[in-house]
């Protein structure tokens, strides 16, 4: 019975020292096999490995591309129109040794601290050599690349490869922000105000056009209708003439009427005119 226990207590030791001597690396890790806090082996290959049991300890490390947001940073461009920028950089753990050597126990949150100083200095760097309009426009891709550059350079010292860097938004300091507004508004509204007097200005020759227009054609129309006026009295007058000439007695007796017409009307019409006045030939004629 003892031997059997004995036997027992023998297999689950065994079983416990293997147990500590097998450890598994993720494909999404790299890990370092420590020995009394020193570096004793890198393990960058997924799989399963070994260590001294008791002795040896693991520490892994993310072997994908991590994502760092900046606090909000004040820089000062060369025009000395300050901005608020808010960055944020992707990196990755490219030399696991220099990285444990470089920030210890801390681990990714100590490395992140001194990587967001890195990059504050950068961005301070390049930023401040810039105009505002370059980093509130489009030319900013090209001030990021050089940002990206030199965090780059600086971030080697800590083990870690940084990938990217981004603005994500540039902003002018919120005491700034009602004067900007306000001589925005200001420009605004004196632009409108120029939009509406060339708008005026062209109203006005565009009515001034149409009056001129207007005259031109009333006198046209004017002058054709005198025009065909003077030609139907002119033609009236030469059937007149030409009536005339064929049959002059019928012509005066048709005038005489006409006259007839006109003058003896419903009204109270009073004439004072000799009996043997011509007016009454056709009248005294007919009476005879």
């Amino acid at each position: 019975m003892r031997l059997s226990s004995i036997l027992y207590s023998i297999i689950f030791l065994a079983i416990v020292v293997a147990y500590s001597s097998v450890f598994v690396v993720d494909e999404r890790q790299k890990a370092l096999v420590l020995q009394f806090g020193q570096i004793r082996d890198i393990k960058e290959n997924p799989g399963l490995s070994f260590k001294l049991p008791f002795i040896q300890q693991i520490v892994r490390y993310d072997d994908r591309i991590l994502s760092l947001d900046t606090v909000p940073l004040e820089v000062t461009p060369l025009d000395d129109r300050r901005l608020v920028v808010d960055a944020f950089a992707r990196y990755r753990i490219s030399d696991v040794v220099k990285f444990r050597q470089a920030v210890g126990t801390g681990g990714v949150s100590s490395a992140e601290v001194r990587l967001e100083r890195i990059l504050n200095a950068a961005l301070r760097e390049v930023l401040g050599s810039a105009q505002s309009n370059e980093i509130l426009s489009a030319e900013r891709v090209e001030l990021m690349g050089r940002i990206r550059d030199a965090a780059i350079s600086e971030a080697q010292n800590l083990g870690v490869e940084v990938v990217d860097v981004r603005i994500k938004r540039a902003d002018l300091p919120s005491q700034n922000l009602a004067a900007t507004f306000q001589r925005m508004n200001a420009e605004r509204e004196r632009m409108a105000a120029d939009e509406r007097a060339r708008g005026n200005e062209a109203a006005q020759r565009v009515r001034a056009l149409a009056d001129r227009e207007a005259v031109e054609i009333v006198s046209a129309a004017k002058r054709d209708a005198e025009k065909i006026r003077g030609e139907a009295d002119a033609e009236t007058t030469k059937i007149f003439a030409e009536a005339f000439g064929r049959d002059p007695e019928f012509y005066a007796f048709v005038r005489s009427l006409s006259a007839y017409e006109n003058s003896l009307t419903e009204k109270n019409t009073s004439f004072v005119i000799s009996p043997t006045s011509e007016f009454f030939n056709y009248i005294t004629e007919s009476g005879n």
